[in-house]
């Protein structure tokens, strides 16, 4: 399941954010890459510990809390903290598939990687190549989303960054382990949970919508793992 998630961010977060990363030093990205990862990775990456990494992670945090699609589509249990990259001068990232775990950086803590998350700060215009391409049951899907939007989709796809050839591409990076470990059973509780909200929106009071909604929690409370 791949979906695009508009205006995570306001303007004015896109705005103070692109101001602070324009200004941070970058250093090699491919320091927090696997080993295959490693040999196709070219990109500039702020250190996690860098204090406009922290800061800006936390802003993107809080504002995903109030995402009532991304909590929908997620079912987040935990998020790794946003990670930032730049992409410039021909700089891409080759075919790869994320890490199925990741350490929580400080904690020791082990997190399972469900979801992949990349929410743009440099609008399309501002930079020619730069696309995600995402490769998976859906297809082939190339993605490149106005500054403040974000896509998510399957860890366990093939993607690539393709090379930046004028301008910068900047972005965060992060994943998510989800309730639901199965993509296609979060898939069917996505489903149900905006056929709930259509009718809510369409027929209020609608006697289906508490058969659907009792359903819905039913399943979730079948395959949640927390």
């Amino acid at each position: 399941m791949l979906i695009a998630i508009p205006n995570v961010l306001t303007p004015e977060q896109v705005g103070q954010a692109r101001a602070a990363l324009d200004a941070a030093d970058w250093v090699d990205g491919k320091g927090t890459a696997g080993f295959q990862s490693a040999k196709v990775k070219d990109n500039a990456q702020l250190p996690e510990n860098h204090p406009v990494a922290q800061e800006l992670g936390q802003m993107i945090l809080q504002a995903l809390s109030r995402n009532l699609l991304f909590m929908s589509a997620a079912l987040p249990s935990r998020i790794l903290p946003p990670m930032f990259n730049r992409y410039a001068g021909g700089q891409h990232f080759g075919a790869h598939v994320d890490n199925a775990i990741r350490l929580v950086p400080g904690t020791g803590q082990r997190l399972r990687t469900d979801l992949s998350c990349t929410l743009f700060f440099a609008e399309p215009d501002e930079y020619d190549g730069g696309e995600l391409v995402i490769e998976d049951l859906f297809g082939t899907q190339q993605v490149k989303l106005p500054a403040g939007h974000m896509v998510l989709y399957p860890s366990s796809s093939l993607h690539h960054v393709r090379p930046v050839t004028r301008g910068a591409r900047v972005s965060s990076f992060f994943w998510v382990q989800s309730m639901i470990r199965d993509d296609a059973q979060r898939r069917i509780l996505f489903d149900m949970d905006m056929a709930i909200v259509r009718l809510n929106q369409d027929v209020p009071d609608h006697q289906g919508v508490l058969s659907l909604t009792n359903s819905y929690h039913n399943l979730l409370r079948l395959w949640a793992d927390v």
